[in-house]
């Protein structure tokens, strides 16, 4: 597999201990962001016959609704996880215009104006290089194919991701600038893809619950093996208090249907030029 060298500790990440970790846990991970999946697959607009990209598929959810929907066409999904991919090609006997492979989408030699629409839910906001990743993807694209993604505003607007860190970190990092690549400026997101071959790049703001678990302790198993690779390196005071922080904020947040958090995302479609 070709990987560009700014994207190895994402390879490292992802083919390591949190793919395995996402792989053992698709179904929860899906059912977390399930409010936003039919805005965004109405959005990405795939007709019967569409050849469609999904960039990041994980365990192949997303990469399956669009095979579904692209009955007479075919959907490949990629991702840098071997584990989570030999999951969605377990999870997808029954789809047969599903297909997966390992593979680095910054610059993993795709046929030229191959595929009709390229989606993303949540996968293209680590790229090392995001310039040349979404040049790559243009390139993908036939012209006035279709880009969709879902990526997270910022931290500060999702209470999900805001409370975690507080309680595992102690505090809030300190404000800074969006990277152009995190997705969760708008103006730089426009500016991103309109350099990369992108015309019409609309953005809608969507905020949606977040399920996490079925109590609080469900929800706290899940979030503290998450947050593992930190917790595990604290003291055991500290350690002790942030399982306690993480633990409050499971009851504070438990509902009779499990516990859920505010999240806010953005829907991103854009054509190529």
């Amino acid at each position: 597999m070709l990987v560009d060298p700014a994207n190895a500790a994402q390879l490292d990440a992802w083919d390591g201990d949190q793919g395995a970790f996402w792989t053992a846990r698709s179904d929860r991970f899906d059912d977390g962001v399930a409010a936003y999946q039919p805005h965004f697959l109405d959005a990405a607009a795939i007709t019967p016959t569409d050849t469609v990209l999904d960039i990041g598929c994980g365990s192949g959810q997303t990469t399956r609704a669009a095979a579904h929907r692209a009955s007479a066409g075919s959907a490949l999904g990629v991702d840098l996880s071997s584990a989570m991919l030999a999951h969605a090609r377990a999870l997808s006997t029954d789809v047969p215009n599903a297909t997966f492979q390992q593979a680095d989408a910054q610059v993993h030699p795709f046929p030229e104006a191959h595929f009709d629409t390229a989606i993303s839910r949540h996968g293209t906001m680590f790229f090392g290089d995001p310039d040349a990743a979404f040049a790559n993807i243009a390139r993908a694209l036939r012209p006035g194919g279709r880009l969709v993604m879902l990526s997270w505003q910022a931290l500060e607007r999702n209470e999900w991701s805001s409370t975690f860190v507080k309680a595992v970190f102690g505090s809030l990092p300190k404000p800074t600038p969006a990277t152009p690549g995190s997705l969760k400026d708008p103006d730089q997101v426009r500016t991103l893809l309109t350099s990369a071959g992108f015309t019409n790049v609309h953005i809608a703001a969507l905020t949606k619950p977040m399920y996490f678990g079925e109590d609080a302790k469900d929800a706290f198993d899940f979030i503290s093996g998450q947050f593992a690779w930190h917790l595990n390196k604290l003291d055991e005071e500290t350690r002790a208090q942030a399982h306690e922080n993480l633990q409050a904020a499971m009851t504070n947040h438990e509902t009779p249907d499990g516990v859920y958090f505010d999240s806010a995302a953005w829907l991103i479609d854009a054509h190529r030029t």
